[in-house]
């Protein structure tokens, strides 16, 4: 899943990011406003962490503008002070949730996935594809009831096509699943983490479809190409 870190102290935004990343999240960081409002008029994240005093356009307005164009991702707002005055401002902005600098790292976290678990509630309790389950709440793979061994960028190649089971996913989609803005990854490196995935799940009744030109689909084996 993908994440966008907008904080202005580049040292602090770099050590959130390394914090997700440890979560197996993917993580872009943008340092003012105007470099959120440009990234998030065009990237789709699964959550934001937007700090509310930013140069070159408050944190206000980079959010004010996400909710007119209709964009419902979590916002998890970065602030200085805990007043109710500030709670009430974040919460009215569109916010969802919000966090008082300095923060506990293990608090961030949990709140971060606690506002994708919320995004999620609409799924089922699990995401099924023959005997391989995906837990939201956890992020978890098991396999025959057991946990699948997964490395960060497999779990995130594997990730994307489950929420999108039994549809087509380009490589590009698939780069962006597990790739920052920041890193250029050739688009042959998608086969790699498709070939390791694929021996994963080779006694599983669910497999990874090759559609040539297009992407890749994941499905049941039972399943016939339409």
């Amino acid at each position: 899943m993908n994440l966008l870190v907008v904080e202005s102290d580049a040292e602090l935004a770099q050590g959130i990011a390394a914090l997700l990343q440890e979560e197996n999240f993917v993580v872009d960081t943008v340092y003012d406003g105007e470099g959120a409002e440009a990234v998030l008029a065009t990237q789709n994240y699964d959550a934001v962490l937007l700090d509310l005093s930013l140069p070159r356009m408050s944190g206000s307005d980079v959010l004010a503008r996400l909710r007119w164009r209709r964009n419902s991702v979590p916002v998890l707002m970065l602030t200085e002070h805990e007043s109710i005055e500030d709670k009430v401002f974040c919460f009215s902005a569109g916010a969802d949730d919000y966090v008082v600098r300095p923060f506990d790292a293990r608090e961030l976290v949990a709140r971060v996935k606690a506002l994708i678990r919320r995004r999620l509630t609409s799924m089922s309790t699990a995401l099924v594809c023959g005997d391989l389950r995906y837990c939201p709440a956890t992020r978890e793979f098991l396999l025959n009831d057991e946990p699948l061994g997964l490395r960060r960028r497999e779990h995130g190649v594997l990730e994307t096509l489950m929420l999108r089971q039994g549809r087509t996913v380009s490589k590009a989609a698939l780069i962006n699943s597990v790739y920052t803005l920041d890193e250029e990854p050739n688009q042959d490196v998608i086969d790699v983490y498709i070939h390791r995935l694929r021996r994963h799940l080779m006694t599983s009744s669910a497999e990874i479809l090759t559609l040539r030109g297009m992407g890749y689909m994941l499905r049941t084996r039972s399943q016939l190409t339409i």
